[in-house]
């Protein structure tokens, strides 16, 4: 779907077509996520809170004025959420499920691989959570929604320039932190760790 029809499907959707607010929910449901990932306080339970934006996104659809600014606007009801909440249940526990991850592959050394990248891959996003909000967001709108640095850019205000300086430095930070670890627990190794978020987010 192009960036024009989505301002279209928004412009539906604030124009109270329910079907379109249904698949524009559906589209961003994971981009929402990622901003709650990335500003989170600790044990809030992430499932809870995409069902408060879902129902904040119902409830005020209609006052959204400039539909090619939806993603900033839906970025500020996730903020509103996550710096509210005062849930007390474990956001890691959630974090896979909430993002619609993959099913598993069936047994075997094929499966073994997969297992181990995507343990990787759920390690580093876990790491891209702890980083400043400032270098964590826009790092897991990379490689969990696979944005474009533009469409960070509009969702979080900033210049394209600024965005790719911040997904620099939140790759620096990430390699760092999974190469500390690797040096503290060298048995806990998973296969291509250094192909994991932090690279993926290169691409």
């Amino acid at each position: 779907m192009t960036d024009a029809d989505q301002v279209e499907l928004a412009r539906r959707a604030a124009a109270g077509e329910r079907a379109a607010l249904e698949l524009l929910w559906r589209l961003h449901r994971r981009f929402a996520a990622a901003v709650l990932l990335a500003h989170l306080p600790r044990r809030a339970d992430l499932e809870d809170l995409l069902q408060e934006v879902a129902v904040s996104l119902c409830e005020h659809i209609g006052e959204l004025r400039q539909p090619e600014r939806f993603l900033p606007w839906l970025r500020s009801i996730a903020l509103n959420r996550a710096r509210s909440s005062a849930r007390r249940e474990s956001l890691r526990a959630h974090a896979a499920a909430s993002l619609d991850a993959l099913p598993a592959e069936p047994a075997g050394p094929a499966a073994g691989n997969e297992d181990a990248t995507r343990a990787a891959a759920a390690r580093a996003l876990e790491l891209a959570g702890r980083l400043d909000p400032d270098y964590g967001e826009p790092l897991i709108m990379k490689c969990v929604r696979g944005l474009s640095q533009r469409q960070i850019a509009t969702a979080l205000g900033l210049s394209e320039a600024a965005v790719e300086t911040r997904l620099a430095r939140a790759r620096r930070l990430l390699r760092r932190e999974l190469e500390q670890e690797e040096a503290v627990l060298p048995s806990r190794r998973v296969a291509a760790p250094r192909t994991s978020a932090a690279d993926r987010a290169e691409a």
